[in-house]
């Protein structure tokens, strides 16, 4: 089991792609949402974090591996299966939509939103927002891309800066975003504080909460 490949893209199929990585082809599951942000030319370099399933068939197992384009994306597919009505082969199919978004959704307790995504009805809309509601913050800045500057800063920001520098954020525009908001609102203590109110100093038309 792993839970990293770097190697070449060799295949696109309808939920899968093939990466070839040491002489070997893996079949691995992308969740729709993230399949365009693989390169589009076969045959280009890949790197894809891995959250491998163990399934036991009798006295025989088989790995079904599903990719992810950074770890944070991993964290929030590894979140989404915590809810005791919802599968890993679930989970990659409900995330036919920016992550960001569903974690929106989430937070806001849309249960309507959640219906709309493959395989999540009422009911499973009802359990994904009665376990993740409040655990999801640092998710919402998923779609986001860029970050930075220099200097020490508290251990919770440090932590921020690290899932920011994640999700692809310059280091400089991460750095700069955790400033400004520390500087707007001393009182913050920790780093999903901290995340909740650099998404809503950057949300459009969104006003920061003190």
């Amino acid at each position: 089991m792993f839970s990293r490949i770097s190697g070449t893209l060799l295949e696109r199929r309808a939920e899968a792609v093939i990466v070839e990585a040491g002489g070997l082809g893996y079949e691995i599951v992308m969740p729709p949402s993230l399949a365009d942000k693989l390169p589009a030319a076969l045959g280009s370099p890949v790197a894809l974090e891995i959250y491998a399933q163990l399934q036991i068939d009798g006295n025989s197992g088989r790995f079904t591996y599903f990719g992810f384009s950074n770890v944070v994306e991993r964290d929030f597919f590894e979140a989404l299966i915590t809810v005791a009505s919802i599968g890993p082969k679930s989970a990659a199919r409900a995330f036919s939509a920016p992550m960001a978004r569903i974690a929106r959704a989430i937070e806001d307790g849309d249960h309507a939103f959640l219906r709309t995504l493959p395989g999540i009805g009422q009911q499973k809309a009802r359990d994904i927002i009665a376990k993740l509601q409040g655990k999801v913050t640092r998710f919402l800045l998923i779609q986001d891309a860029p970050a930075a500057h220099g200097g020490a800063i508290p251990d919770f920001a440090a932590e921020a800066l690290a899932v920011l520098l994640q999700l692809a954020y310059k280091r400089t525009e991460a750095e700069e975003m955790i400033a400004s908001t520390l500087k707007a609102a001393p009182q913050i203590r920790d780093a999903e504080t901290l995340l909740a109110q650099v998404y809503r100093r950057r949300a459009p038309g969104a006003a920061p909460v003190a």
